[in-house]
């Protein structure tokens, strides 16, 4: 019952979250199919992560810079990020720029969920220590997606050298904001948690900000106002 309790509370955070972001989606909901497809991406991409970042360390060290930027945050934002422009950018139901988010947190909380899932299983963690994950790498991954997804998007609906500037901060920002994240968790063992929260309120602050205006561009917009006028 307690081995259910803990699997349990490390997979409803990432599930609760995922159906939070596609019910954000307030004119052209994308097909769940397609959803749960990109959320059990995130579920494959983690043992090449794990493999990669492993490879990584015996080569570079533990550095702790190169190991917070290049080998946790980097390549983990590399092959969500990878995976992403090469499945989703250029598919035909990637057709407003709130999709980006959503398929980007959808990776993004499929790979937090599998670290959820190994941490509970190798670490035998608490049902209590599962829902304070809940609340920070879980939410972290969720946040470094919505950004990453917020300039995919605005990269899809945008031309020339300016869709390319925002292809590359959909790949630089949360690259950067995940390496604070983990610096912070890494270098200071005390008074973490008065660093931690004030950055993912920060985070989920500017992460709303950007649902809000990657809704506010969906080109199905003006079409939903045109069926309540003639309604």
């Amino acid at each position: 019952m307690l081995l259910f309790s803990v699997l349990a509370a490390a997979t409803a955070p990432g599930l609760a979250l995922l159906m939070y972001f596609y019910l954000k989606d307030r004119y052209e909901s994308e097909p769940l199919h397609m959803v749960i497809k990109v959320f059990l991406l995130g579920f494959l991409v983690v043992l090449p992560v794990m493999i990669f970042q492993r490879g990584l360390l015996l080569w570079l060290g533990d550095n702790t810079l190169i190991q917070v930027f290049g080998i946790s945050a980097g390549v983990e934002e590399f092959f969500k990020w990878f995976l992403l422009y090469h499945f989703i950018y250029n598919h035909t139901e990637f057709d407003e720029p709130y999709d980006g988010i959503l398929y980007a947190a959808a990776i993004s909380l499929g790979f937090a969920t599998v670290e959820n899932l190994l941490y509970a299983w190798a670490g035998h963690a608490s049902v209590s220590m599962m829902l304070m994950r809940s609340l920070l790498p879980v939410s972290g991954h969720a946040m470094f997606g919505v950004m990453m997804g917020y300039y995919m998007g605005k990269a899809k609906f945008s031309e020339d050298w300016k869709s390319k500037y925002m292809l590359l901060l959909s790949l630089v920002l949360p690259w950067f904001w995940h390496g604070i994240y983990d610096l912070i968790l890494t270098t200071i063992s005390h008074d973490w948690i008065w660093f931690i929260i004030p950055l993912m309120a920060f985070l989920w602050y500017g992460g709303m900000a950007k649902i809000s205006r990657a809704n506010n561009r969906s080109p199905f917009r003006l079409f939903k106002r045109e069926e309540k006028v003639n309604m």
